[in-house]
């Protein structure tokens, strides 16, 4: 395992001054009185709590560094000679741009989806804000669905609330689901999640009414904290606000000390909060129900790294109350708003989350009932991610939730049109190389120009941008497929993939490399 160095991180801005630090507090093993910093420890003596967080707060994505005994790499995929799934065993059609990466989930009003991945939860940071119209028009275009996170509503500035105390207006959620509608085709959906402070807020009974948004998500985690949602505001009077909407706001905005502190300088910002859930059977499946009754045609499910306890309550109760999709997140995840350390070092990675998933569903299965479909969550980017996370699942993950991975593509388009209007010098170097224009530099432009015409300069350039990810994944994951002689998603298996260690073996179930298909080749021999 590599070494980690808990009181030193670029997410964090700081470093060591020493060459050798002590393997677990990571402090330098010879700390100087006198020293000038930067370790973790200097830094805090200054900012205090600011040091929980990765900075600067709501400009960056921040994804935990922690390597783990076992993880994803520790799978490789299998390539075969013979044999093709889901299409004719003919050299002139089973061909890789032949393989068809559509999947889709649900129960009966199933979604369809372009390829087998969609973005993880873009609620109320100022990434998702800021960012929103690339990452929904190219979730769009893309045919792949979208997920509105939570705490949308609660802390749009033009918030109405009814004299029944629920939503009346929230400008910021209706321009985030017509951004998203605007271009989308027939493939994928937009999911609006919800915590407690959205439930209490009747965001679905909004969203449903106003919008007929078929699908809401029940939100009991994710895989980068184990608290709820955060952010950061930088105004006193904004702080006060959110505190009053009944949010858990620190420190107090209202308590003088803290106000004068702001007011000198030294506190510069208020976080934000969201409560805790806690869950019962009962009441979840009493939500479920009273969501359906409201008019919403899809439920989905989020849960985080939570241990195989929680893991099974999630599958059983998805199982028992129809839910459409259950995404399954793994630590350490990324994101902009999470306690770099509480991210760093909590939670069930991802690899051995799933692998339970599998275990338990399989459990499920043979108790005669219905395993939920499954998406998995947790640190993927690419088409081999996506490969894997489907084999180790098989045949109960259907799809795989991207987060910063997806968020990239939009945010680098974004700024692509910022340095094409020659805003901060101009292009750098590492885009101008591929030309001085939109259509020399974006791959798939001419592409969408000639689907959309002249409503090509509707599309944003961080839409395009993740338009091309996407397609870059789809092109890889026909790739490796057509390798491994699967023709379409549905035909992806463990079978498909085998540990590259014995100790990935025990936790994955799948074959360890020496004996996976042993016995075959024996038979071969040996005839």
């Amino acid at each position: 395992m590599n070494l980690n160095r808990p009181n030193a991180n670029d997410a964090l801005q700081t470093k060591n001054r020493s060459r050798n630090v002590a393997p677990q507090s990571g402090i330098c093993s010879r700390c100087l009185d006198g020293c000038k910093g930067n370790c973790d420890m200097f830094k805090a003596t200054f900012r205090g709590r600011e040091l929980l967080y990765p900075e600067p707060f709501g400009s960056v994505t921040a994804g935990a560094d922690k390597d783990y005994p076992v993880d994803y790499s520790h799978l490789n995929i299998m390539g075969y000679a013979l044999g093709a799934k889901g299409m004719d065993a003919d050299p002139d059609q089973a061909t890789f741009p032949n393989v068809d990466t559509a999947t889709e989930y649900g129960v009966s009003d199933k979604v369809k989806l372009k390829v087998p991945i969609f973005t993880g939860a873009l609620g109320s940071t100022d990434i998702a804000r800021k960012n929103w119209d690339h990452f929904a028009i190219g979730a769009a275009i893309s045919g792949i669905s979208l997920v509105c996170g939570e705490n949308v509503c609660g802390i749009d500035p033009a918030l109405e609330i009814g004299d029944n105390g629920l939503i009346k207006n929230s400008p910021e959620m209706d321009r985030r689901i017509e951004e998203y509608r605007r271009f989308h085709e027939g493939y994928g959906d937009i999911m609006i999640q919800m915590n407690v402070e959205d439930t209490r807020n009747g965001v679905a009974e909004y969203v449903i009414e106003k919008h007929g948004v078929d699908t809401i998500e029940l939100k009991w985690g994710q895989g980068a904290k184990c608290i709820g949602g955060e952010i950061k505001v930088n105004s006193l009077e904004r702080a006060i606000e959110l505190k009053k909407r009944g949010y858990i706001v620190t420190p107090d905005p209202e308590d003088p000390a803290h106000q004068a502190a702001f007011k000198a300088g030294p506190l510069k910002q208020f976080e934000r909060h969201s409560r805790l859930g806690f869950v019962d059977q009962e009441g979840f499946m009493n939500e479920v129900q009273r969501l359906r009754k409201l008019g919403a045609r899809r439920i989905t499910l989020k849960t985080g790294a939570y241990p195989m306890r929680e893991l099974a309550m999630a599958i059983r109760w998805s199982s028992d109350a129809d839910i459409d999709l259950l995404t399954i997140d793994g630590a350490p995840g990324g994101t902009g708003m999470s306690p770099w350390r509480m991210m760093t070092e909590w939670g069930i990675p991802a690899i051995y989350l799933h692998a339970m998933a599998y275990e338990l569903c399989e459990r499920l299965v043979k108790n005669g009932r219905r395993a939920p479909d499954l998406a998995f969550a947790g640190g993927f980017s690419s088409e081999d991610h996506v490969f894997k996370a489907l084999a180790l699942g098989a045949p109960y993950c259907k799809a795989v939730c991207m987060g910063r991975a997806l968020m990239i593509p939009g945010m680098v388009g974004k700024n692509a049109e910022r340095w094409l209007r020659d805003e901060e010098g101009g292009l750098p170097s590492t885009v101008s190389k591929f030309g001085y224009t939109k259509e020399e530099i974006f791959m798939n432009y001419e592409v969408l120009k000639g689907k959309y015409g002249s409503e090509i300069d509707n599309l944003p350039l961080g839409a395009i941008g993740l338009f091309n990810v996407v397609d870059k994944i789809k092109v890889g994951l026909q790739q490796l497929m057509a390798g491994s002689r699967n023709w379409k998603v549905n035909y992806i298996s463990r079978d498909d993939i085998f540990s590259l260690t014995e100790e990935c073996a025990k936790i994955t179930g799948t074959r360890y490399v020496m004996d996976a298909y042993r016995h075959e080749a024996l038979e071969i021999i040996d005839a």
